[in-house]
C-alpha cells in the first residue's frame, strides 16, 4: 500500500497529538528523501540513515515517513537546534542535507493569505509548496564514520567500574579495562547520588 502526503500527516498528527508546521516539514523532507535515493518509504530495512539536527515535531514527521527511528538505530540526533536532516544511503554512502529555505515562513503567507495566523499559514502552505521552494537540498559528505556509528549490533561488554552492560561497541579500553563512556569520562551527563537506605 502506497501512502500519500495526507496519510503521513495523519500518522504524524496521531503520534504527536496535533499537526504543526514542523511535522509537515518533516514529512516533506522524508518524501524528498524517497525521491533523492529512489527508495520506497517507509523503509522496511535499514538502508536509509538520518542525522537530525533538532528533536521534537520535525523528527516525528520525518520518522513516520521514512521509518528512520532511534529504536531501529537508523536515526541519530546531532543537536544543533536546527530544523534540518542529513540522509545517508548506507549502501552507497551518498548523502544529502535538507533544511527549510530561507524566507519560507514569509512565503507561506502568500500561499495561504486566508489563514488565521502565520502558524496556520505554514501548516497549509508547507503541504502544497513545491519541494524546491520549501526545502534546500545539498549533497554532502559525512565527516563522521557511519560504520562506527552503526557499529556492531549485539556486541556487549560489562563496564569494569560500574558493572553496567554496554552495547553496540560504545565502550572504550583504558589500561586493560573495558569502560562505559560515563566511567571513562569525568564529564558524564549525570552524577550518582547516595541511594537512600543503602549501606556503604
Amino acid at each position: 500500500m502506497v501512502l500519500e502526503l495526507q496519510d503521513y500527516l495523519a500518522l504524524s498528527a496521531a503520534l504527536h497529538s496535533h499537526l504543526c508546521p514542523r511535522q509537515v516539514l518533516g514529512v516533506r523532507a522524508g518524501l524528498a528523501a524517497s525521491d533523492l535515493f529512489d527508495l520506497e518509504l517507509p523503509q522496511r530495512n535499514k538502508r536509509l540513515f538520518a542525522f537530525v539536527e533538532t528533536d521534537g515535531c520535525f523528527v516525528d514527521g520525518l520518522s513516520v515517513t521514512t521509518g528512520c527511528r532511534l529504536g531501529h538505530r537508523t536515526l541519530k540526533l546531532i543537536d544543533y537546534g536546527k530544523v534540518a536532516v542529513t540522509f545517508v544511503d548506507t549502501v552507497t554512502g551518498q548523502a544529502y542535507r535538507l533544511s527549510p529555505r530561507a524566507g519560507v515562513r514569509e512565503l507561506a503567507l502568500t500561499y495561504a493569505p486566508e489563514a488565521e495566523t502565520p502558524w496556520h499559514a505554514q501548516v497549509i502552505a508547507y503541504q502544497t509548496m513545491r519541494a524546491n521552494d520549501l526545502l534546500l537540498t545539498e549533497p554532502v559528505k559525512l565527516a563522521l564514520c557511519l560504520r562506527e556509528i552503526i557499529s556492531l549490533p549485539g556486541l556487549r561488554v560489562n563496564c569494569a567500574r560500574c558493572g553496567e552492560e554496554v552495547m553496540n561497541a560504545r565502550h572504550v579500553s583504558r589500561e586493560g579495562e573495558e569502560l562505559c563512556l560515563g566511567c571513562a569520562s569525568p564529564e558524564r551527563y549525570y552524577h550518582r547520588l547516595p541511594i537512600p537506605g543503602a549501606s556503604n
